[in-house]
């Protein structure tokens, strides 16, 4: 009886802790989709449109130059220490970023958020695999992965709700509150103890991958549209990238603690999976962008439609995830990766053929199926990538595998969006070459096509000319998904390569701390 009810409280403060880890996740994965909802409000209340872009762009460098770091360091000086100190720095940003009067000064806050934020995904899935035995490892992380999945995708209609009934200052208080459960479910029930010996940082490694990482963000940001691709500002950000990028690589391989150890990659399993994460990042990210733009700008649906449009796709990639945490101790990684990823290039090829007039019931089944494919990365991926490494090494394979991922989202956003612009103004001017007409005054081919949701820019333009601009904008979205099938078959050909290897049963081979619940 005794042992009995030890075991209950123990099973009890387990359960505490993943609730802790996933409402860390669900608020620093969320957070970018959420504001992104926002962003029209936010700029016509503080306004600086010129300057918008760096809201989201200052998180964007700030996490993805911070996953890395963290995850190294957690591994020197244990996982608790840097998921607490995440939460914290999150929700100070959250905070000034609700207390903002410039998009100067919400900027600078969205970075302070961005630090906390490069923290918290990889290291709570981190603690889940040191945690866990692997027979419960699958069924865990694929929890936490429907989480990721889940907000990823919420983000859009939560934030709309949010700004429309409230104030678009909440979208960041609301983090407080949930971030605030979550770091006293960490601090009370999540204790660590692990033998370490002083590690010499790797400083040098540190900010040269900061630096590469702020060259190559600001080019894709800037580029295009700041200045043109080929002025001397964004070909000097590519070259300082290629330059800092290169003495990073030379960096790490002398460094005795690298912050990414490039032998890792010589894993056959670690180096798939982390491929596999980029291509499936840069092609589920158009999904998320233009599956707005087409409802709102095509259907003439709003924010709260464009939410409830990408509600299947949740489900199904909730689902996937789950699915996908179950199976890895049934069947290889690959065999799952491999179902996953042809299912969502079938996905991807089917929301090739949208057009104006597409059903909403054909347009949610396709998103279904999109769904269904991603989601089994969310959670398979998280696995295979660290199953390989001792404890001093999980967090950062974890995290390397973040960054990539990330960073294909980022590389994704910029290239697609080069696309669809291209592939709308080219169908724009097609149509005026042939007989089309255009408002006096107005270049239809060069407007954004987000401009184009909003009422003011519409009333402004006549029915006919409206007409034209949304098959234009039907055509755009469907062969930016057309373009967007390459990085899907990479992630279909990355899968290929990820090896025969399974689950691990034991933790025998493996150095794992002495995790204390209580």
């Amino acid at each position: 009886m005794a042992q009995r009810a030890v075991a209950q409280k123990s099973t009890l403060k387990t359960g505490w802790i993943v609730a802790g880890l996933l409402l860390g996740i669900f608020i620093a994965s969320i957070d970018n989709t959420i504001v992104a909802t926002a962003i029209a409000t936010i700029v016509g209340d503080l306004g600086g449109f010129d300057q918008f872009v760096w809201v989201t762009s200052a998180y964007l460098v700030a996490s993805l130059a911070g996953t890395p770091i963290f995850g190294k360091l957690s591994d020197m000086y244990g996982r608790r220490r840097f998921f607490i100190f995440g939460l914290v720095m999150f929700m100070i940003g959250s905070i000034l970023c609700g207390t903002a009067h410039s998009i100067v000064e919400l900027s600078i806050y969205r970075a302070i958020q961005g630090i906390g934020g490069g923290a918290l995904v990889p290291i709570a899935f981190t603690i889940v695999f040191d945690t866990f035995p692997p027979e419960k490892r699958g069924k865990m992380t694929g929890l936490l992965g429907a989480v990721f999945g889940m907000s990823s995708l919420f983000g859009p209609l939560l934030g709309a709700y949010i700004t429309e009934y409230f104030s678009w200052r909440w979208v960041f208080y609301i983090n407080v509150p949930l971030g605030i459960v979550s770091l006293l479910l960490i601090v009370i029930f999540y204790k660590e103890s692990l033998e370490r010996s002083r590690q010499k940082i790797d400083w040098a490694g540190a900010g040269l991958l900061v630096g590469a990482v702020v060259s190559l963000m600001f080019a894709l940001e800037l580029g295009g549209g700041t200045y043109a691709w080929n002025s001397a500002v964004i070909i000097g950000l590519f070259s300082c990238f290629i330059v800092l990028a290169a003495a990073f690589v030379l960096v790490e391989r002398r460094a005795a603690e690298p912050i990414i150890s490039f032998p890792m990659f010589r894993k056959q399993l670690f180096a798939g999976s982390v491929a596999a994460s980029f291509f499936y990042g840069a092609a589920f990210i158009t999904v998320t962008l233009y599956i707005p733009i087409y409802v709102q700008g095509v259907t003439g649906g709003t924010a709260v439609n464009s939410g409830l449009t990408l509600m299947p796709m949740t489900i199904g990639s909730v689902i996937a995830a789950m699915m996908g945490g179950i199976l890895v101790n049934k069947m290889p990684f690959r065999r799952i990766m491999l179902f996953s990823a042809v299912v969502f290039t079938f996905g991807m090829f089917l929301l090739s053929r949208l057009t104006a007039d597409t059903p909403t019931w054909l347009l949610v089944t396709d998103l279904a199926i999109t769904g269904f494919g991603i989601g089994f990365s969310f959670s398979v991926l998280g696995i295979s990538g660290i199953q390989e490494f001792d404890f001093r090494q999980r967090g950062a394979a974890n995290s390397t595998l973040s960054f990539v991922r990330s960073l294909g989202m980022s590389i994704g956003v910029t290239v697609f969006g080069l696309v669809q612009r291209s592939l709308l103004s080219g169908r724009i001017n097609e149509q005026i070459g042939t007989g089309g007409s255009q408002p006096a005054g107005m270049d239809l081919s060069a407007i954004d096509p987000r401009a184009l949701l909003s009422e003011e820019m519409q009333s402004r333009i006549p029915a006919a000319v409206l007409e034209m601009i949304r098959q234009a904008l039907t055509v755009s979205v469907a062969g930016t998904f057309g373009w967007a099938i390459i990085p899907a078959i990479g992630a279909l050909i990355a899968v290929a390569l990820m090896g025969g290897s399974r689950a691990i049963s034991s933790d025998s081979a493996t150095a794992k701390p002495n995790m204390k619940k209580g």
